[in-house]
């Protein structure tokens, strides 16, 4: 990247990530990040921005990818592996079997989304701990944020959305979400600007999962008037920006 100008899109997810880490005081001095990398365009434009951002920060911090395999292709990580040889990026891939038993007799009484998910986390969690990181980075955004509020609201009952800084385990470490701000069609124009090795997702239940559901049912509430949908993103975000942190 040095050298090259960035575009448009790349800055806005650069300036929208350090403006939400600053105003929620993400990073500290010394702060060990492990980075959740699944293969998507969220996570790989998340690393690339903290990478740049690590550059940028006045003090020192350390990028780790991490990398769960769900095992539906054992091998789709290979440009992952590629991509952080020829950065010189510490990484760490842990190949497992939860996506093909999400989708077997094992898993009777939740989503394939919701068991793979589920053990996705524990494994991430299990990595932290074992590299004795203090952060731990997703790649969540704005769209995603207003999903996720929608999904709790309607299929739990819950006003909740997605908080930008979490601490868990009694401040064993922190999870954080710089991305919450940046649009999808930014990251999705980023992934572009930056030639990302962005890999398909494998998964049976890809495209027809509950949260599939709700972005589709606000595509259509949002479809003549696209006003509505900048007001949710606006008061979403605005209300998450000064969300209390949960313990």
């Amino acid at each position: 990247m040095r050298g090259k100008k960035l575009t448009y899109a790349q800055k806005s997810c650069l300036s929208k990530a350090g403006k939400l880490m600053y105003t929620r005081n993400m990073l500290r001095p010394g702060a060990r990040i492990g980075v959740a990398v699944s293969g998507g365009m969220d996570s790989w434009v998340l690393l690339q921005v903290l990478l740049l951002q690590q550059k940028k920060l006045p003090f020192p911090v350390e990028v780790f990818a991490l990398h769960v395999n769900p095992g539906f292709d054992p091998d789709n990580h290979s440009p992952l592996l590629n991509w952080l040889f020829k950065k010189g990026v510490a990484g760490h891939i842990v190949a497992s079997d939860m996506g093909p038993r999400a989708h077997t007799s094992e898993n009777r009484k939740n989503s394939p989304c919701f068991f793979c998910s589920w053990h996705r986390r524990k494994a991430l969690f299990q990595l932290v701990k074992k590299y004795h990181l203090s952060h731990l980075a997703l790649g969540h955004n704005s769209d995603d944020m207003v999903q996720n509020f929608f999904m709790n609201l309607t299929h739990n009952g819950r006003v909740e959305g997605m908080f930008p800084r979490e601490s868990y385990f009694q401040g064993e470490f922190e999870l954080i979400r710089p991305l919450l701000l940046v649009e999808k069609r930014l990251i999705r124009k980023s992934v572009r600007d930056w030639n990302l090795p962005v890999w398909d997702n494998p998964c049976p239940s890809n495209g027809s999962s509950n949260r599939d559901q709700v972005q589709d049912w606000l595509e259509g509430l949002w479809k003549d008037n696209k006003r509505i949908r900048k007001n949710i993103f606006s008061g979403l975000q605005r209300w998450q920006m000064y969300a209390d942190i949960p313990e």
